[in-house]
């Protein structure tokens, strides 16, 4: 073990008390605090000291002490501990039970696995997600699990707000010059970009085709149907979006752009004429 390491024992008022090695990347970046609400309590080169020094100050703070030190679950974490995630077409599962989920996906923090649905990723916006839809499984209450295709929508807004961050950050690197930027844009024009970007990062269309995005948009077209049955506004909105973005999709292994079609259709459609009959658009016999 690198004996020049310095470790630094933090303090987040009124959430906890943890050790670090590197404190931007495990406080701000994983957990999500800005610096000025974290404060150093103590700073060692001695992993020995600093993890004892942990426990104690967690018990003097009325915090939750942890049962490892810092020196065996986060330095000589066995491989036996890591989690592993068991994903099948229609779910993933966590070797955890439900009261101890969260802690081990903060402690996984950045962890990433592959599904039918895409790759998915542990991070501070994903880990609430999964504490507000994880299940216990039925055969074991030691194993929790949560539906692939669900998250996967939560995923795609994850990485949506990941590519805006990445063009926010490369704006303000060039001081705006040589780009056009303001936050309308963002969530109106480069919309459809951002769904191509996401799905050619996860193979979509190296794996794809026509015929499975056809598949997938009859899939949520039956779910639109049940949607509007039901007047289930969430699911509307929920199974219309899905739709968008399946179009997207089928629209790029077509070879053309959602916008050209768009665009298409609204050329035609600005010259029609006709009236409505039992609540449907009849247009004009020409």
């Amino acid at each position: 073990m690198d004996k020049e390491t310095t470790y630094y024992l933090y303090h987040i008022p009124g959430k906890k008390i943890g050790v670090t090695r590197d404190l931007i990347d495990r406080v701000t970046n994983q957990q999500g605090y800005a610096l000025d609400e974290v404060e150093v309590l103590e700073q060692s080169k001695d992993i020995d000291y600093i993890s004892d020094r942990e426990l104690e100050l967690q018990l003097s703070y009325g915090y939750r002490v942890d049962r490892q030190k810092y020196k065996d679950l986060y330095i000589n974490k066995p491989k036996n501990q890591i989690m592993n995630i068991n994903a099948t077409e229609q779910t993933s599962t966590f070797p955890v039970p439900l009261n101890k989920l969260k802690g081990r996906l903060m402690d996984e923090l950045g962890k990433t696995w592959e599904t039918t649905h895409g790759q998915f990723k542990i991070s501070p916006r994903t880990i609430d997600w999964i504490m507000k839809n994880a299940k216990t499984s039925m055969y074991t209450t030691e194993r929790t699990y949560i539906y692939n295709k669900a998250f996967a929508k939560e995923m795609l807004v994850e990485n949506l707000q990941e590519y805006a961050n990445m063009l926010d950050k490369r704006v303000k690197q060039t001081n705006g010059k040589g780009m056009t930027w303001n936050k309308s844009y963002l969530k109106t024009d480069n919309r459809f970009q951002l769904i191509r970007d996401w799905a050619g990062e996860r193979g979509l269309y190296s794996k794809g085709d026509t015929k499975t995005q056809f598949c997938k948009l009859m899939e949520e077209a039956g779910e639109l149907g049940r949607a509007v049955l039901k007047n289930d506004q969430a699911e509307f909105e929920d199974a219309i979006g899905d739709m968008v973005v399946v179009l997207t999709n089928l629209a790029h292994l077509g070879g053309t752009t959602i916008e050209d079609c768009i665009d298409s259709a609204y050329k035609v459609i600005s010259k029609r004429t006709g009236k409505m009959v039992n609540g449907t658009f009849v247009k004009d016999d020409k």
